[in-house]
């Protein structure tokens, strides 16, 4: 990353520039120096790249909530320079594209973004282990999801959205053992608990409790999203007459 470098450079300059001049016996003085400039010049550099990217970011997510998806994307695809400025940038913003292609039903498309996003974005990890779980990947969606638990252990839905793939996959035991990990870690969750309790019933989870959160994975069919959608307004349309 050109940040850590640049300030890496500047820190060693100024110890070699500051032993020389007062003499190595005062090492330690280099060194309080150096570590001053390294960390003034990463915050100044950091501060910088972070405005530019609020200066992409902000109108391109404008643009994408407003449904101008093509243009949100490039502008998205412009920030991406600066993701050898600091670290963590390019893969937040590979996760943010990922995720507009994804909830758009372009997965062929979403998955490359995905598999090079930040793993502490737990939706973006989350379409990353559903797309693994449709391709038959089992060990690699296991794998990304238990790295998202990792990094986000207090998002109940992570858990039974987890808990979902490794059902499908015919794993119900460890969907359970999940469900239950999250409780220890959510207590009282209503999801998460009625969830658990229907896998050891042996009955199919209910997800509808997470709205439209649970809805962008895409695990639906879209006639069973329609008729949630109906009913979220209130089922059938009243007839009126005259």
């Amino acid at each position: 990353m050109y940040n850590l470098l640049i300030s890496a450079a500047a820190a060693v300059l100024v110890f070699f520039i500051v032993s020389l001049a007062a003499g190595f016996q005062y090492w330690w003085a280099a060194l309080l120096g150096a570590l001053v400039v390294f960390m003034g010049s990463f915050l100044i550099i950091s501060r910088i790249i972070t405005k530019k990217l609020e200066a992409i970011m902000e109108p391109a997510m404008k643009d994408i909530q407003a449904q101008r998806f093509e243009k949100g994307i490039r502008e998205l695809k412009g920030a991406l320079p600066y993701g050898k400025w600091q670290i963590y940038v390019e893969s937040q913003i590979n996760s943010a594209i990922g995720m507009v292609y994804f909830v758009r039903r372009e997965f062929s498309t979403a998955f490359p973004y995905l598999e090079k996003g930040f793993f502490k974005n737990w939706v973006t990890m989350g379409m990353l282990g559903v797309t693994y779980m449709k391709r038959g990947k089992i060990d690699k969606m296991k794998e990304t999801f238990d790295k998202a638990v990792m990094a986000s252990p207090k998002e109940s839905l992570l858990y039974s959205l987890y808990a979902y793939c490794l059902n499908e996959t015919g794993e119900s035991v460890k969907a359970c053992e999940t469900l239950a990990k999250g409780l220890g870690k959510l207590p009282g969750d209503e999801n998460i608990k009625q969830n658990l309790e229907l896998l050891r019933e042996g009955k199919k989870m209910k997800m509808k409790g997470y709205g439209e959160m649970w809805l962008q994975f895409h695990l639906e069919s879209l006639a069973a999203i329609q008729k949630q959608q109906m009913a979220a307004m209130g089922g059938k349309r009243r007839i009126v007459r005259k």
